[in-house]
């Protein structure tokens, strides 16, 4: 296996979860092609994908953002997950390799106009849809929820050597009350069962940050604390 090139910029930039912070990253060369072996090694130490960028918090001062990651086969699911799956049984599910489609993009647009117009992915644009979620490595699918025949929702998913990495949902927003967001990652674990992998790996849990602390929900829970994967408390 090659060696995979690390670097990290000189300056900070203002934190995205935490914006009183100062926040700085340590990427992969994105100039290396890297394959599943590397990715996968990669993911087991805490990195994160954004398109074809591979990252990990180095920020100086902070240490609140926390790769987590969920045992699928034994995934406890509470009431409030179970009340949520059987109301969406009406709901049907497919997995297709992640491309860049006008349906995938019109409802990824509708999600971040309504839900984060508050956010740094505000203004959605098509170049922004595709270097984030289109542009990878091959490993990359879309678990695609549709109803009546309409896409409604979209869990980005990567496959690893030893689980699945819920990369970023979108869905319809006047269909909030179904939770389409809880319902996929669930959905998703399953197919993780399924596949034979042990892991979904759940991005960083940021706990005073409301968008990256409902990843607590998920249980039994392991976090990457000092270079190894322990059971988060």
């Amino acid at each position: 296996m090659k060696t995979i090139l690390l670097y990290s910029p000189p300056e900070t930039h203002t934190c995205a979860y935490l914006p009183d912070r100062e926040a700085l990253s340590l990427y992969a060369d994105p100039r290396q092609w890297l394959n599943e072996e590397e990715l996968s090694n990669l993911n087991r130490l805490g990195f994160r994908r954004s398109g074809r960028l591979i990252y990990r918090p180095n920020c100086p001062a902070c240490n609140e953002c926390i790769a987590v990651r969920v045992s699928t086969k034994d995934m406890r699911y509470n009431r409030t997950m179970r009340r949520k799956l059987t109301a969406s049984r009406h709901i049907q599910l497919s997995v297709e390799n992640a491309n860049s489609t006008d349906t995938h993009y019109q409802l990824f647009e509708q999600y971040i106009n309504q839900r984060h117009y508050d956010g740094d992915m505000y203004p959605p644009s098509r170049q922004q849809f595709n270097e984030f979620l289109t542009e990878h490595f091959g490993n990359t699918y879309f678990l695609n929820a549709h109803l009546n025949g309409k896409l409604v929702g979209c869990m980005v998913f990567d496959v690893f050597d030893d689980g699945v990495s819920s990369v970023y949902c979108f869905y319809q927003p006047e269909l909030e009350s179904l939770s389409l967001g809880t319902v996929l990652i669930c959905r998703l674990t399953q197919l993780a069962v399924w596949l034979g992998l042990e892991f979904n790996y759940l991005g960083y849990l940021v706990k005073d940050c409301r968008k990256m602390a409902y990843k607590e929900q998920y249980s039994p829970l392991q976090a990457w604390r000092n270079n190894k994967w322990v059971n988060h408390d």
